[in-house]
């Protein structure tokens, strides 16, 4: 059960979030451009997919295989979204699967309210710690332990780099009308605030609107508006029934960004085994779609 006591937040408790809105302010002084926003979505876009095909359906739930090196990869690509390890994000997102919508699921909205679910459990000094017992089968690589225990590493190396560019931009191409600031601004700081917001919505909205396919036993909703703003994470309802998929839109219609990319990945052998929803799953669907349309 989370106790109020340790639903206490301090927001200096993680100093990089707290730093990355204050910096998004940055962009009412360092004017705007057409480079600028592109490299703003471009950084949304790629760490977005980081999350959810990395962070998310690779290492909290296993639904496809990758070699050493593009695990390796992904993990870079999910820190670089300033969410921490890959050891602490799965760790806490397989303890909100084994609790889900209880008393110890330490970001339900429908326990602990929206904005506890949204983002005040991250800003919690509980919750900063990773349990390792449940990501052992990760934990054993060195190399995921050290993004893990120094995670604002490579979000500084690509604050810099961000940076860099622009100040090569505005030196060499100075028609582009941008500069290191605007794109730090912009490039770093504007699109990890998005980022940040947009994979957040899952834990808080996910679980309060859109439909029910499935009759789970926690309140998982799939919702077309978060699964366009989270490359497919929005089919909810879809995942907590059968989180061992690695595609979380099950119909063609459902819009499935990660998916398709990591399609595309596994055509050129970088990804494979790619677990998709047996045929039992779809007979469920249907025989609750039919059992709906019988009631009305």
């Amino acid at each position: 059960m989370v106790s109020k006591e340790e639903k206490d937040i301090d927001i200096f408790g993680y100093a990089p979030f707290l730093f990355i809105h204050l910096g998004s302010l940055l962009v009412l002084f360092a004017g705007v451009s057409y480079p600028a926003l592109i490299v703003c979505f471009a950084l949304w876009f790629v760490r977005m997919f980081g999350i959810t095909a990395g962070y998310h359906r690779y290492f909290s739930h296993r639904t496809y295989k990758t070699s050493r090196q593009f695990q390796f990869l992904l993990a870079v690509l999910g820190n670089s979204s300033v969410q921490l390890g890959p050891l602490w994000w799965a760790a806490h997102h397989r303890h909100h699967h084994l609790h889900v919508d209880t008393e110890q699921d330490i970001h339900s909205p429908m326990v602990s309210g929206f904005w506890w679910s949204h983002m005040g459990w991250i800003m919690c000094p509980k919750y900063s710690e990773t349990n390792e017992k449940v990501i052992r089968d990760f934990a054993k690589y060195p190399e995921l332990r050290l993004l893990n225990q120094f995670p604002t590493v490579v979000p500084i190396a690509l604050a810099l780099t961000v940076t860099g560019v622009g100040m090569l931009l505005q030196h060499y191409v100075p028609q582009s009308g941008t500069n290191g600031f605007q794109m730090l601004a912009w490039g770093f700081f504007f699109s990890t605030l998005v980022l940040y917001h947009t994979t957040f919505t899952i834990n808080s909205l996910a679980h309060t609107f859109g439909t029910r396919r499935f009759d789970t036993a926690d309140t998982s909703r799939n919702n077309l508006f978060l699964a366009l703003i989270t490359l497919g994470e929005g089919w909810h309802n879809n995942h907590h029934y059968y989180p061992a998929s690695e595609r979380q839109g099950f119909y063609w219609w459902e819009i499935d960004v990660a998916h398709y990319i990591l399609k595309v990945l596994a055509w050129l052998g970088l990804v494979w085994d790619l677990k998709a929803p047996p045929k039992t799953i779809y007979d469920k669907a249907n025989t609750h779609r039919e059992f709906k349309s019988n009631q009305t």
